[in-house]
């Protein structure tokens, strides 16, 4: 009787196995269509890099005297570079559409590679000017969007109420925008990735806990605007499970 359940059991990971690869690939394929229409250079990016690197190993190859043998390395490895321009591509026209829109900062902080703590929303206004907190190790980041003049504000009072309760932990601010000094939103992940490593993991459990008890007094705001292809923005981890 175990035996039997072990077997359908084993099946039924299979077809969701197969499902969910399936998935993988309409996904990757309805992304595609959607970006080949908008950006004209797609494809001549996309097959020059593949060309390009299949090249260069099978002349390499060709030098050794193993140039078949290297020849499907250079395909895969090929493939491999036009998948890596495809995403990156896709995701410049996301930010793209997504720069300027209420809650586009949001929307970016969600999409946050390695272990941040986003708390969206600390502090508003009615003209959806937001700021939200991100914890990590850098310390205590807060992310304004909107209005600069309404968003410094924002940013100083809440920088004040947090800063009597986590003492001398470093507290950073940014302003998402394209005026200067600001951070453009498709730059916004990399700006905070380069900001000094301060807190270590125990710290920043610690930290969540007594910023958590603090509370929010943001007013309720969209959590991120949904461009035309927001949908693609997972497409690099999509990729890379395949």
């Amino acid at each position: 009787m175990a035996g039997k359940q072990d077997k359908e059991a084993a099946k039924q990971a299979k077809r969701e196995k197969r499902a969910a690869s399936k998935a993988r690939r309409a996904q990757i394929f309805q992304a595609f269509s959607m970006q080949r229409k908008e950006d004209k250079a797609l494809i001549p990016w996309m097959l020059g890099s593949f060309l390009v690197v299949a090249g260069i190993v099978f002349g390499i190859g060709w030098l050794l005297g193993i140039e078949w043998w290297l020849l499907p390395i250079g395909i895969m490895l090929g493939l491999l570079a036009a998948m890596i321009i495809f995403g990156r591509r896709v995701q410049k026209t996301v930010y793209t559409k997504a720069e300027g829109q209420p809650g586009a900062a949001a929307w970016a902080l969600d999409n946050l590679r390695g272990r941040w703590r986003v708390t969206q929303t600390v502090a508003a206004t009615t003209q959806l000017d937001a700021v939200h907190r991100v914890l990590g190790g850098p310390g205590i980041v807060l992310v304004g969007e909107g209005a600069p003049h309404r968003v410094k504000t924002l940013m100083s009072q809440e920088k004040k109420r947090i800063a009597r309760l986590v003492g001398d932990t470093p507290i950073y601010d940014v302003i998402v925008g394209t005026d200067e000094g600001q951070v453009p939103l498709r730059k916004l992940q990399n700006h905070l990735m380069k900001l000094p490593r301060n807190l270590r993991p125990r710290e920043i459990d610690a930290l969540e806990t007594k910023l958590t008890a603090l509370g929010n007094r943001g007013a309720a705001l969209p959590k991120g605007p949904m461009p035309q292809g927001a949908k693609m923005r997972n497409l690099q981890r999509t990729i890379r499970r395949r």
